[in-house]
């Protein structure tokens, strides 16, 4: 069988049924929902997951599960697959893709240890794992660990930290008072 000669199954099409178009037609008037009451209505009952009134399904089941809006998806990229690029270049994201061997709409980069390496490669990267810097290295490369980007939060953090310097800086300092010294210290001073 082609995928031209694919038809439907008999009666899975059907013509739509033009509703209220008059007395002659059969469906004309209140167009097959009969006379007045909510399923008359229009708009009426026609989301999904809708049970007649029933606490659906999806309200019924327990909620569980965390998704964390702040993850970061890294590409996965083999060792081996790094030949496919000229020797002695600089391996990263944007190389990789640019290679067609990664997508590249991901947030990063790791580099996993299966195979071997023929050439060189300078790689940077947000994860590499024990086998591929071995790898690497033992072909004659280096690996540059990209920094993590700071969050939202640790920004936030760092600049409140650096209002609270600037503050203490600004702040005059106050002269030392004084060391008030007991009667004895004094009396042993005036002999």
């Amino acid at each position: 069988m082609l995928l031209s000669q694919l038809k439907a199954p008999k009666g899975a099409n059907r013509v739509r049924k033009r509703v209220g178009r008059g007395q002659a037609s059969g469906l004309g008037k209140t167009a097959g929902r009969g006379g007045k009451g909510q399923k008359a209505r229009s708009g009426n009952m026609h989301f999904e997951g809708f049970e007649g009134g029933q606490m659906p399904l999806q309200r019924r089941l327990p909620k569980f599960g965390f998704v964390n809006v702040f993850r970061r998806d890294l590409e996965e990229v083999q060792v081996s697959r790094l030949d496919a690029l000229p020797t002695g270049s600089t391996v990263d994201l944007a190389a990789l893709s640019a290679a067609g061997l990664a997508k590249g709409n991901r947030d990063g980069l790791v580099v996993l240890g299966a195979g071997e390496l023929k050439g060189a490669f300078t790689v940077k990267a947000d994860r590499v794992t024990a086998g591929a810097r071995a790898a690497i290295e033992k072909a004659g490369g280096k690996v540059e660990l990209v920094p993590r980007p700071s969050t939202m939060g640790e920004k936030a953090k760092a600049a409140r930290a650096a209002e609270r310097a600037a503050i203490v800086a600004a702040r005059p300092k106050a002269p030392a008072a004084p060391v008030k010294e007991g009667k004895k210290k004094q009396e042993k001073r005036q002999q």
